[in-house]
């Protein structure tokens, strides 16, 4: 591989070669000069980056595929099953409820309703702080460490008697499991290009309904299995987090905290994944608070668009996750068969998220796949309000469409990654947003009225509503941002970016400070 003569860097440049690759590398002392300043991932990314560029474009450009490979295979399944196991340990209050937990435990009421709701209560309290803490501290160590201890909590639940009880658990369950997310968006955001997030972020999102076929598969083995010495719904909650357990010391061991510090990654080819991503113009992570984004974030109209949609969303995943099962088993189902059915809606959503994944990685249709992933939810609901109840399995058919639902939510997710630079700003935005999901979560399950099962016109028809608010909200989201990258176009502000526009990238210069940038539509 040839250098460039003319870089002045170049002159720091050893002769010595990485084994196995032909590829000139600093001096010791530059790599020192590294290791003390990986306190600060976005300055630590800026001289990688600088790094970088003393190498040829076109052995960048292969060496890139190699290092997307090694992230695709190694880091994306890591992320893939602790988003899975998360999504089980909320879901297992759906599964357990199939075999008698609100009898064992005196729920009456709207008390299972309330203590579906303390997730995303604990989840509220957490988004925020959640959020802000992740911006500086190390995101594989944070997310290892809080898998011992919701697993943990996750195995209480089987040890409470009593509505408070349930309550308390399942509140502090989703107070930690409240990292996930935003953590997820952020890690996507750092080791993934713009054009291939939404993708990446649909995959570990479709995680969940690999979660739906294996907690329903969980819960029917609970259920035929005889002789135990505890209730059987209790069974699923020991399982589960134990599960969650024992994955906590992959997690801490082997997640990377960004392209800076992957371990699966050669020094070379964390400088390789740097400059693979600077084309993102968000850098990497600066823990610098800076008042004025947080002022610019709250002055933004954009930013409400994506909470207003954040909330019609949580309500959608509120309302589908927590009652599915509920609505299933209204439909003169027993309980053994009602856990059954719900193992098709998880192969719906798996084939949804990665097939609107694909699609969104079309020029200009992230907003597009959103619309789209909406339109199988709204038949599905007017299905359940229309067909005769003595079609169980239309209806239930019916029920299986609502899954699809996964795929809006977390292209929706992806947007604050892709779309709003400066980090205060955007962990601004991602903190607010995941509030905003959070309480629809909240307001979801409370649209079903126990006098209403098996068809719950008032939350269907609520539902529906929602569906229509989100479709009009992402549309009229897209449309401006359309018009903004039109406008700094016109004003013939380039989008391909140089060397030197590059490092601005690591400057944390917000969306609107950087007229390089350009709105993913």
């Amino acid at each position: 591989m040839s250098e460039k003569k003319d870089s002045p860097a170049a002159e720091s440049v050893a002769s010595d070669t990485e084994q196995g690759t032909g590829l000139v590398l600093p001096k010791k002392n530059i790599l020192g000069d590294l290791i003390h300043r990986r306190n600060d991932p976005n300055q630590l990314g800026k001289d990688m980056l600088q790094q970088s560029l003393q190498y040829d474009r076109a052995q960048l450009e292969a060496d890139a595929i190699k290092v997307r490979w090694k992230l695709d295979l190694l880091v994306l399944p890591m992320m893939m099953t602790t988003y899975m196991l998360s999504f089980l340990d909320k879901q297992t209050l759906n599964y357990s409820n199939a075999y008698g937990l609100q009898g064992d435990t005196k729920m009456t009421g709207d008390d299972y309703s309330w203590v579906a709701s303390a997730v995303y209560f604990g989840w509220l309290c957490g988004a925020w702080p959640w959020n802000l803490l992740l911006q500086r501290v190390a995101i594989g160590k944070l997310v290892g460490g809080m898998l011992f201890v919701w697993g943990a909590v996750c195995m209480l639940q089987a040890a409470v008697f009593n509505f408070s009880g349930f309550f308390a658990v399942r509140f502090f369950l989703g107070m930690l499991e409240g990292c996930i997310s935003p953590a997820w968006v952020l890690l996507t955001s750092m080791l993934w290009t713009r054009q291939e997030q939404s993708l990446r972020s649909s995959i570990w999102l479709c995680t969940n309904g690999l979660a739906n076929i294996l907690g329903a598969l969980l819960a029917y083995a609970s259920g035929v299995a005889e002789g135990l010495a505890i209730a059987q719904w209790k069974l699923i909650f020991l399982i589960v987090g134990a599960l969650t357990f024992i994955w906590g010391f992959v997690i801490l061991l082997y997640l990377p905290d960004g392209p800076h510090n992957a371990k699966m990654l050669t020094e070379y080819e964390r400088a390789v994944a740097v400059w693979r991503v600077s084309n993102n113009q968000i850098g990497l992570k600066d823990a610098t608070f800076r008042p004025y984004q947080v002022k610019e974030a709250l002055l933004d109209g954009k930013c409400y668009l994506m909470w207003l949609t954040g909330i019609g969303l949580g309500i959608l995943n509120g309302a589908i996750t927590t009652f599915m099962s509920a609505i299933i088993k209204g439909f003169n189902f027993d309980a053994l068969r009602t856990s059954l059915l719900q193992t098709p809606g998880g192969a719906v959503q798996v084939v949804a998220c990665i097939s609107l994944g694909l699609f969104s990685q079309l020029p200009n249709m992230v907003g597009v796949a959103i619309i789209l992933g909406c339109l199988p939810g709204i038949v599905g609901l007017v299905g359940i309000l229309t067909i005769d109840i003595e079609h169980r399995y239309a209806l239930v058919a019916m029920c299986w469409l609502e899954f699809v639902v996964g795929s809006p939510i977390v292209l929706n997710w992806t947007i604050p990654g892709l779309n709003v630079a400066g980090h205060t700003k955007r962990s601004t935005v991602i903190g607010i947003y995941f509030v905003c999901f959070v309480v629809g979560n909240i307001i979801g399950p409370h649209l079903f009225l126990s006098w209403e099962a098996p068809r719950y016109p008032t939350a269907i028809k609520g539902l529906l509503g929602t569906y229509c608010a989100v479709v009009f909200l992402q549309g009229l989201y897209t449309l401006w941002c359309w018009l903004d990258n039109r406008e700094r176009d016109r004003l013939a502000l380039h989008n391909e970016v140089t060397e030197a526009e590059l490092l601005e990238g690591f400057e944390d210069l917000t969306d609107k400070e950087n007229k390089h940038f350009r709105y993913k539509l």
